[in-house]
């Protein structure tokens, strides 16, 4: 395969002569989040001119939804003041300053009583955010343990992708553990020599099982903490609804899918998201769980075509146009489509009342 002389890619080389092949989730990890070469301590990868675009970054719609359906589950808990507004993974902030935003204009009460905290282990991402929601006055933190103490309301739009996960790989002897090592000076893929026997799943010969255990340990958590504290989640990702074996880690460049091990700590990695697996975990620590559904069902049962047509009217044609274009873009059901591609989940505390645009579905 090609190779691209990455900063990383020499910590990666002296890594993998030292140990050995890592696995498929510490390669992640330093990918992603190595504290000097990571992908995201380094760049800010989201816009046109960056690796890849957001729902937000689309339509203000969005993020004015999300904060709309954010008023009505505050009404839903009793109104607690103060509670705890979180975004997991916030991106530029766009998806929270439009929510504030709409929150502003329609639930005052709500928004005087949000104590806004934000997860972010990005320098870049936590300066644009500083400048998208300054007079917000967020709370920054590296991790879901260090975030106070009572009821919470958490967004995480496209945050459960990007987590490290593990796979393995049916062989003859088992399902075998997936590596990354060397062939030359370039990174490869291939397998652990034994088989790990905890795995009884069936699978057919070169069949690959994900397994995203930094994301069930963070939805055992916020489970827990939902159970415990009370409050709801909003998860927002591309994903199936009961997972499956088909390798699903990629990487993204420049808005095109690239080779994951081509160009390390220049890409996008992600793993799509196994809803069901999160549902379980979330349920296990106590949390109900409401969904998940599509993002097209859950976007227009929020009134998105309504929001957009009142938008339209108040445009000139050009604006009118581009306001049209970016709410078709989020509820686009075609077989590549974010309305189809794109899940969405909510936990919530027991005995709290559903959430807007979520069925209950207990039975995941």
């Amino acid at each position: 395969m090609r190779v691209s002389e990455t900063p990383l890619l020499g910590e990666l080389r002296r890594l993998i002569a030292v140990e050995g092949p890592i696995t498929i989730e510490r390669y992640m990890a330093l990918c992603l989040g190595h504290p000097v070469l990571g992908y995201y301590r380094t760049r800010d990868p989201l816009g046109a001119a960056g690796d890849f675009t957001t729902a937000p970054e689309i339509s203000q719609i969005f993020g004015e939804l999300i904060g709309l359906w954010t008023a009505e589950v505050w009404h839903g808990l009793g109104r607690p003041a103060p509670f705890r507004l979180v975004e997991l993974g916030p991106g530029r902030g766009t998806l929270m300053a439009d929510a504030l935003r709409a929150l502003r204009a329609a639930a005052p009460d709500c928004l005087a009583a949000a104590d806004l905290h934000l997860v972010e282990t990005s320098p870049t991402l936590r300066a644009a955010q500083a400048r998208a929601l300054a007079t917000a006055a967020p709370t920054w933190h590296d991790d879901i343990g260090t975030l106070p103490a009572g009821p919470a309301i958490l967004i995480a739009n496209e945050f459960f992708d990007a987590l490290p996960v593990r796979q393995y790989q049916r062989t003859d002897r088992g399902w075998c553990e997936r590596r990354v090592g060397l062939d030359g000076d370039a990174l490869a893929f291939g397998l652990s020599p034994d088989p790990t026997p905890e795995i009884a799943a069936e699978g057919a010969p070169g069949a690959i099982l994900t397994l995203p255990a930094v994301a069930l340990d963070v939805a055992r958590r916020l489970g827990d903490r939902l159970a415990r504290e009370g409050g709801a989640l909003l998860a927002i990702d591309y994903g199936d609804l009961y997972g499956g074996t088909a390798d699903t880690l990629q990487a993204v460049a420049r808005h095109r899918f690239a080779d994951p091990l081509e160009a390390p700590g220049e890409t996008d990695l992600t793993a799509q998201v196994d809803f069901a697996a999160l549902a379980r975990a979330a349920a296990s620590a106590g949390a109900t769980v409401h969904g998940p559904v599509t993002q097209a069902d859950f976007l227009l049962a929020l009134g998105l075509a309504q929001r957009a047509e009142r938008l339209a009217a108040r445009a000139n044609p050009v604006q009118a146009a581009s306001v049209k274009a970016g709410a078709d873009r989020l509820i686009d059901r075609s077989t590549r489509g974010m309305g189809h591609l794109f899940k969405v989940m909510g936990l919530a505390g027991p005995g709290q009342p559903g959430l807007p645009g979520l069925p209950g579905l207990p039975g995941l």
